[in-house]
């Protein structure tokens, strides 16, 4: 297909989501995967076409749903035909991965629903962001590829409210602060994230709420959404979650893991435009430690 003189000048995934009619997060999937030519040769989704570029591309078949769908309760805070407000409970995988192939969140999602998004493909259909296993908390999950466009654009666009209760080790000096430091693989344990030179821009609010003694409970607010960024935070400051195994000290809170949750969300319905926000309360067992800490 031919770039006409009303495309002039326009980003490469732009140009062709208007020639074509796909979504542009697909579109840059195709542009990744090296599946779009311009003028017969391979380029970047920023390029700037001409017009009278000749652009051409691939679409791979789609792959067959091999993700077996399970009845596992859900707790719903929100649901339309568009979107889906979910409350994961800590213990819980986002998506299939090795290791974890059934009991996670995708399973229940597809027996709940089957019209989820496919940006993602097969094993994270509808999934725009994710929490970690022993975390939980609130997750938006799109049901159409032009929802899960909208609700991308506003998580990079810093314009979506994600909001954490996390409960670290030490007395935090000051009553709030934000923690901007880069985040990438850490060099000595590649299956660790860890503040790098090189790694990628990560930047996270904090205000403290109640103080322990020895553990601080703090909101935390997040400008950016790297992989174990809350739990990479607070250790860099010297204060690392408590219970979490991997970036905490062994000597912590008994519990299921890290003391961390998603609590609160808000963003701009993808259809509507509507502000939408939700809160979700504590889980039992971080609502039981505070009580401990409080009384002692």
């Amino acid at each position: 297909m031919q770039v006409e003189e009303n495309l002039n000048g326009e980003r490469l995934d732009k140009a062709l989501s208007t020639l074509t009619g796909e979504s542009r997060s697909l579109v840059q999937v195709l542009i990744k995967k090296q599946a779009v030519l311009v003028n017969g040769e391979k380029t970047k989704a920023n390029y700037k076409v001409k017009a009278g570029d000749e652009l051409s591309y691939e679409m791979e078949e789609p792959e067959e749903l091999s993700v077996t769908p399970e009845n596992i309760p859900l707790d719903i805070y929100y649901e339309d035909a568009d979107v889906l407000v979910v409350n994961k409970p800590q213990g819980m995988v986002v998506h299939p991965s090795a290791g974890h192939s059934t009991g996670t969140l995708v399973n229940a999602l597809l027996y709940h629903c089957t019209d989820l998004s496919g940006i993602n493909g097969v094993v994270r259909p509808g999934i725009v962001h994710r929490i970690d296993k022993d975390t939980s908390g609130l997750l938006m999950v799109a049901k159409n590829d032009i929802a899960h466009e909208s609700l991308s654009e506003q998580l990079k666009a810093k314009t979506s409210d994600r909001i954490y209760l996390a409960l670290v080790h030490g007395d935090i000096k000051h009553q709030k602060g934000t923690i901007e430091a880069p985040i990438g693989r850490a060099k000595e344990d590649r299956k660790k994230m860890a503040v790098v030179a090189d790694g990628k821009e990560a930047r996270t609010h904090f205000e403290v709420l109640e103080r322990f003694g020895d553990y601080t409970l703090v909101k935390c607010e997040l400008d950016t959404g790297r992989t174990h960024q809350i739990r990479v935070h607070m250790k860099y400051i010297g204060h690392p979650l408590a219970g979490d195994p991997k970036y905490g000290p062994k000597n912590t809170l008994a519990g299921n893991g890290q003391f961390l949750h998603a609590s609160e969300l808000g963003f701009l319905h993808p259809r509507t435009g509507e502000a939408l926000h939700f809160k979700a309360p504590l889980p039992k067992i971080f609502e039981e430690t505070l009580e401990k800490l409080r009384e002692e």
